[in-house]
């Protein structure tokens, strides 16, 4: 440990030139610390001089880092955000045993919750808190464990692996189906109260993109109740308000249950997937893994 002390130049010097170097900005790093800029300055000619050579260039009104100092930020920035990850884990004081999911509403809803039972049997010590919400949920920030999302697998916060893709049709209540006349082909769908959702999601499926992949040209027409939430678009659904898009992985035990109905065998396939997203700092995680193992059963 002595050796390494020696190793390391000053932390209140490496904490200066961080800053500096991330905010491109001897006055923002000072503003940021709380120091003068004059202090700033001066903790980084300690390290220029310690290492013989240059970490900025100073330009006019700027300051640029050389290609050594752009290795030292490098370096220093990976440190700093490993050690503020790590004291986050540690002030959250989660059991070990607890596994923290984040899921959407729908999916959760729909998909885990029906399912989480065989996980906890096979698993009893695993103390289970589930987050849903449909904005993403940042994960890198020491709470969440695992993420279950809907989308292209290319998030920055945590390694995702796929779990399974989707297929999309009209679904309605039996007692919808039986009322009223039969959908031999799509457009005749526009006959029906179209059930809708909001979302952010540009991957996600709506009425004008299914309508469209069937060549039926224009706008759903707006008659048809309009929901915050797919879950709240399915069950509209389920009390006979329509006609909704059911995504197989979601209504699939309502399907099974005869609580909705397929209105047709026209469908499409999404153009995104599921996957299971893992903090960096959870991977190998004995029951992180054990999660990601009874998803892929």
């Amino acid at each position: 440990m002595a050796n390494l002390r020696k190793k390391i130049p000053p932390l209140t010097a490496l904490t200066a030139f961080e800053a500096a170097a991330r905010l491109s900005s001897f006055t923002r790093a000072a503003l940021e610390l709380g120091v003068t800029q004059a202090a700033v300055s001066r903790q980084i000619h300690l390290l220029e001089e310690d290492f013989g050579f240059p970490l900025f260039l100073r330009l006019h009104r700027r300051v640029e880092l050389t290609e050594k100092g752009k290795v030292l930020a490098s370096a220093a920035g990976e440190a700093f955000n490993l050690i503020a990850e790590t004291v986050a884990d540690l002030r959250l004081e989660k059991p070990d045993d607890q596994l923290v999911i984040s899921a959407t509403i729908s999916f959760a809803h729909f998909w885990l919750m029906p399912r989480i039972g065989s996980f906890s049997q096979m698993h009893p010590d695993v103390k289970l808190r589930i987050i849903t919400q449909d904005s993403r949920t940042k994960i890198d920030d020491g709470e969440i464990d695992v993420a279950l999302r809907y989308g292209t697998g290319t998030w920055p916060d945590g390694q995702a692996e796929f779990l399974f893709d989707d297929e999309v049709f009209p679904i309605c209540s039996a007692g919808y189906a039986r009322v009223n006349a039969p959908v031999v082909t799509p457009a005749d769908l526009l006959r029906h109260p179209l059930i809708s959702s909001d979302t952010d999601d540009p991957t996600w499926t709506g009425w004008d993109e299914w309508l469209a992949a069937h060549s039926i040209q224009g706008k759903a027409k707006t008659r048809g109740i309009h929901c915050s939430f797919y879950t709240e678009a399915i069950y509209a659904a389920l009390n006979g308000q329509g006609v909704a898009l059911g995504w197989k992985r979601l209504v699939g035990d309502l399907l099974d249950q005869g609580r909705l109905v397929r209105l047709t065998e026209a469908s499409i396939k999404t153009r995104a997937g599921y996957f299971v997203v893992i903090p960096k700092r959870r991977a190998g995680k004995n029951y992180v893994q054990q999660f990601v193992d009874w998803l892929g059963r």
